[in-house]
């Protein structure tokens, strides 16, 4: 698996999973349990996993969705 985002933000991924979800792309997110254990000040970003043979056509289209800025590098 490869991450396609990370980001301390939850709107981001949480926007991220349902634009793959839409487009039937799997997607996971790590990391996600860690806000509970840094009491949510934003220090330990979550990622957004997807398959390694979905990765290009996931970027494809979260780009597509405007978050470009988003995108960890490859």
């Amino acid at each position: 698996m490869k991450a396609v985002i990370q980001t301390t933000d939850p709107t981001v991924i949480a926007f991220a999973s349902a634009v793959l979800h839409e487009a039937g792309v799997p997607a996971e997110v790590f990391d996600g349990h860690m806000s509970i254990t840094e009491g949510s000040i934003g220090i330990f970003p979550r990622r957004l996993m997807v398959a390694d043979d979905r990765y290009g056509y996931a970027r494809r289209l979260l780009t597509d969705a405007g978050l470009e800025g988003e995108l960890r590098d490859p």
